[in-house]
């Protein structure tokens, strides 16, 4: 089993950045796709971003221009530079990876991340 851990979450005013953390127990170099989504109060879990191994990312709408992921496969760490925070991206944030489309995904704890306007 893969164990992923969260962390660099607080609290933080509109306006202000964060920095996430994703360990991994192992290499993170196995994993084709990692990313990060988050959930929030009374919402559904909603995905946030997503890089390959080859470092192309993708990211949601409400993120795009403000987040950005990143990898370091030496430190078995991925990253999430969050900048220009929004109340709106309160949420517990969870990042996942899986070695390819057929094999299962494995999630971190989270951390929480909370934004005061």
């Amino acid at each position: 089993q893969v164990q992923l851990v969260e962390s660099g979450g607080g609290l933080v005013q509109a306006g202000g950045s964060l920095r996430l953390s994703c360990a991994a127990s192992g290499s993170i170099g196995s994993f084709n796709t990692m990313g990060w989504y988050r959930q929030a109060p009374g919402k559904q879990r909603e995905w946030v971003a997503t890089i390959t191994r080859g470092e192309s990312t993708n990211y949601a709408d409400s993120v795009k221009g403000r987040f950005t992921a990143s990898r370091e496969n030496g430190q078995n760490t991925m990253y999430l530079q969050m900048d220009s925070l929004k109340p709106e991206d309160t949420a517990v944030y969870s990042c996942t990876a899986r070695r390819d489309s057929s094999s299962p995904r494995y999630w971190g704890q989270g951390t929480q991340v909370t934004v005061s306007s």
